[in-house]
């Protein structure tokens, strides 16, 4: 994946805004027009009907990166892409994302293609939930373990709870 989202020479990466809850199509389409197009996933517990499921969703709703040169590319056509509202532009071109950005989203994307943010998480740094019962708590850092697992303290309703999640599920706050 990676290789496919390596730019060439003269290319940028440009940011997409997309209609509500159409990331993934607006992805398929600009796909099938031949741009190259990068949408960060992450893991989500979503509650439904008293059931927990995780599901995959965008990290950043309602946007997505594609790869131009705008000399050679026709990168108007991503604006009247179905499921595009624009690309952010710049008085009258697109503005690229800064160098290093993307790329940096690109390598926290593991095996399973899901980006994984919980790179970098320290003791004592305040953290969210983002998968499973406890999805969207508050809490605190306590300690790392090697083998994915982490001790935290969780706000939760007024008081504080000690609880054991696998790293995955935690970002910085």
């Amino acid at each position: 994946m990676r290789t496919r989202l390596s730019l060439a020479e003269g290319e940028r990466w440009y940011v997409v805004r997309t209609q509500s809850k159409r990331e993934l199509g607006a992805e398929m389409q600009l796909d099938a027009q031949g741009f190259r197009v990068f949408m960060p996933r992450i893991a989500k517990t979503v509650r439904h009907a008293r059931k927990l499921k995780t599901v995959r969703t965008p990290a950043f709703p309602g946007y997505l990166f594609v790869a131009l040169d705008l000399d050679l590319h026709r990168w108007r056509s991503v604006n009247g892409t179905f499921g595009v509202v624009h690309m952010i532009m710049a008085d009258e071109s697109p503005l690229p994302v800064p160098r290093g950005v993307v790329e940096t989203l690109i390598d926290y994307v593991d095996e399973t293609g899901l980006c994984r943010f919980d790179r970098g998480l320290k003791e004592g740094q305040q953290i969210r939930v983002v998968s499973g019962p406890l999805s969207a708590a508050l809490g605190e850092l306590v300690r790392l373990d090697g083998e994915g697992r982490v001790r935290v303290l969780l706000h939760i309703m007024g008081g504080k709870i000690l609880a054991t999640l696998p790293r995955s599920s935690l970002v910085a706050a």
